[in-house]
C-alpha cells in the first residue's frame, strides 16, 4: 500500500500563487511517476501535470506556463512532490488530488486538496 499526505490548498485571489505539496510512504519502490489531478464540481477529473523519476513532466494545456511540478525528491522511505502554481484564475477552482503511478500503470489516490480561487 501506497500512503499519500497532500497539503497546501485553500482560497487565494485570481492571480495569485500557491503550492501543493505530496509525500507518499509505504510500498515506494515501484512508483515510476507521480500526478497531479483536478476535478472541478460536476466535471471528470482531469491530468494537470505529472512527472517521472527521470524528471520528465507532462502538463496539460490549460497550466502550460503557470503551473511547475518539481524533480521528484525520493529517499528510502517518502517520495515527495510539489505543485507551484502561479496566476491562478477562477476556473482552476477545484480539488486536487496527488497521484503516485507504480509500473504496472496503477495509480493510488490521495485525499484532495481544496483549491479555491475567488475574489
Amino acid at each position: 500500500q501506497v500512503q499519500i499526505v497532500e497539503s497546501g490548498g485553500g482560497l487565494v485571489q485570481p492571480g495569485g500563487s500557491l503550492r501543493l505539496s505530496c509525500a507518499a510512504s509505504g510500498s515506494i519502490s515501484s512508483i515510476y511517476a507521480m500526478g497531479w489531478y483536478r476535478q472541478a464540481p460536476g466535471k471528470q477529473r482531469e491530468l494537470v501535470a505529472h512527472i517521472t523519476v527521470a524528471g520528465n513532466t507532462n502538463y496539460a494545456d490549460f497550466v502550460k506556463g503557470r503551473f511547475t511540478i518539481s524533480t521528484i525528491s525520493r529517499d528510502n522511505a517518502k517520495n515527495t512532490v510539489y505543485l507551484q502554481m502561479n496566476s491562478l484564475k477562477p476556473e482552476d477552482t477545484a480539488v486536487y488530488y496527488c497521484s503516485p503511478r507504480n509500473v504496472m500503470g496503477y495509480n493510488y489516490w490521495g485525499q484532495g486538496t481544496q483549491v479555491t480561487v475567488s475574489s
